[in-house]
């Protein structure tokens, strides 16, 4: 999370599209220079070779990045035949070779046994923490290092080309903690081969796609645009999924306040009963005026403050 004390109280979601060669953090760090904000955060690291969409929170966004990284993601990638490599990428120390090179048959054969609930181990160089160190810190240092099996949701896999025997392209849609290095590596072992990727880019996230998002070249290009509002998105952008409620002034106060609210006080409400069968017990959008106020929790019919918004700091 990038912030300072000085700058102005800007609200709101940057799509971005992250060019290969820059980290999250740079890309985080241009986009809150550019727009002379106080506080900015990404919802989900993309490495510096890969490129693609990378939603950055401004001001108070950054309280609604976990909503945003419990969604879905979609990545095209390319693996490379042949070559398994510490890093699970085109940049690490070559491990392991075959001559082995798969058909396109043998490979549309075995994604199935991706799809869905599946265990992966993570790259050995990733950010995952390790009694406190992360372990791409620990390998760089070369520790020996066992990374324990997660458990990830992939909800589609699919092989988009062969390009030539030595490299394929696919497309994947998957859930929170999925390391697409890890797929390719895994795919390749499963097809009695070894593999890396060459080529990675994240096409959605959530509710955002590449198609309207910013490219950033490089840092001098970020620096020096002029970000017209439109290319701010509101707040309210990544909770598309989330039902709402809507508040009167007093229950605003209330909430702001951190006070509960009756589902029996809430205007729109003619039958308090049917409202909290479509809520269910989870979270709401608490709104009024168009704006979202704050996420709420639902429990024994009150609304509860989870996360109150401050548009003005």
């Amino acid at each position: 999370m990038s912030q300072r004390r000085s700058g102005k109280a800007i609200n709101g979601w940057a799509v971005v599209d992250k060019t290969i060669g820059i980290s999250s953090t740079q890309a985080v760090s241009m986009v809150r220079r550019a727009f002379d904000a106080r506080k900015a955060g990404h919802a989900g690291t993309l490495d510096p070779l890969a490129s693609g969409l990378l939603p950055i929170a401004l001001g108070e966004a950054t309280k609604l990045i976990p909503f945003l990284q419990d969604r879905k993601k979609e990545y095209s990638f390319t693996i490379n035949w042949g070559e398994e490599r510490n890093t699970d990428d085109s940049v690490g120390e070559i491990m392991k070779t075959s001559s082995i090179r798969p058909s396109f048959e043998q490979i549309e054969k075995v994604l199935p046994d991706f799809v869905g609930q599946t265990d992966q181990t993570p790259p050995v160089f990733s950010a995952i923490k390790i009694n406190g160190r992360r372990a791409y810190s620990l390998a760089r240092a070369g520790a020996e290092i066992i990374m324990k099996p997660r458990q990830v949701q992939i909800f589609s896999l699919k092989l988009l080309q062969v390009v030539d025997k030595d490299k394929a392209k696919f497309s994947v849609c998957c859930g929170k903690g999925t390391y697409v290095r890890s797929l390719g590596r895994d795919i390749a072992r499963r097809l009695d081969t070894f593999g890396y990727i060459s080529a990675l880019r994240r096409t959605v996230n959530g509710p955002f796609s590449e198609k309207n998002a910013i490219p950033l070249d490089n840092y001098d290009s970020v620096v020096h645009i002029a970000f017209p509002p439109s290319f701010l998105l509101p707040l309210e952008a990544v909770l598309d999924d989330i039902p709402a409620v809507f508040l009167n002034p007093e229950q605003v106060d209330h909430i702001r306040h951190g006070r509960a609210v009756s589902l029996v006080d809430l205007e729109e409400v003619d039958n308090p009963e049917t409202l909290r069968v479509r809520l269910g017990n989870n979270t709401v959008c608490a709104m009024a005026d168009g704006q979202l106020i704050a996420l709420a929790r639902l429990e024994g019919g009150r609304l509860y403050p989870k996360r109150v918004l401050n548009r003005n700091n």
